[in-house]
C-alpha cells in the first residue's frame, strides 16, 4: 500500500470512529488537590500555618464542598479520588486521628487496588472490631490508610492520610 492509499484508510477510518469517540461519556479526571492530600503527597498539617500554601485547599472546600455533619464536608458536584465519586470528605480527621480523608463510592477491593498504584506500594491490612483498616507509614507522622467494613459488602470506603492519633 502506497503513502496516499493508507493516509486515505486512516481518514476513512477516522471518519468511523469519531461518532463512537463523540458518543464515549467522558470519565472525570481525579482532582489533584484532593489526590494528594489523599495519598500523602501533600499534608495540611505540614502547611497549616502557611496561607499562600494553603489557600488553594482553603479555595476547593469553600467552592466545592458544603457543610455536613460530624466534621464532614459534602461535595456540591461530582468530584473523584482514585476514580471513584467522592461522597463526602474529612479536611481534618480519619477516624480518631488528626489527618485528612475521602469516603469514596467504591468496593474496598477496588478502591484498595487503585490507592496502592497511587501509592506505589502494598497496605497492609487488619480486621477487627467491625471494620478493615489498612495502613503504610510513610514517614513519622504520616501513613496512607484505608478504613472499610469488614464484611465485604460495604460500597463506600475510606482512604486518607493521618499525621497523628489524639489522645
Amino acid at each position: 500500500m502506497n503513502r496516499s492509499m493508507a493516509a486515505f484508510a486512516l481518514a476513512g477510518l477516522a471518519c468511523i470512529a469519531s461518532p463512537a469517540i463523540a458518543a464515549t461519556p467522558a470519565v472525570a479526571a481525579d482532582d489533584p488537590i484532593l489526590l494528594r492530600l489523599a495519598t500523602c503527597r501533600d499534608s495540611w498539617f505540614e502547611w497549616k500555618d502557611d496561607a499562600a500554601k494553603a489557600a488553594p485547599f482553603v479555595q476547593l472546600i469553600q467552592t466545592r464542598f458544603t457543610p455536613g455533619e460530624q466534621g464532614a464536608v459534602l461535595p456540591k458536584g461530582p468530584i473523584r479520588v482514585l476514580g471513584f465519586p467522592v461522597a463526602q470528605m474529612f479536611p481534618q480527621s480519619v477516624g480518631m486521628a488528626v489527618g485528612f480523608s475521602v469516603l469514596v463510592e467504591g468496593h474496598a477491593d477496588k478502591v484498595r487496588a487503585a490507592f496502592e498504584k497511587q501509592l506505589g506500594h502494598a497496605i497492609r491490612c487488619e480486621t477487627g472490631d467491625g471494620m478493615k483498616s489498612c495502613e503504610y507509614k510513610i514517614a513519622e507522622k504520616k501513613s496512607a490508610v484505608l478504613m472499610t467494613g469488614d464484611d465485604g459488602r460495604a460500597s463506600t470506603t475510606l482512604v486518607g492520610c493521618y499525621y497523628f492519633y489524639e489522645k
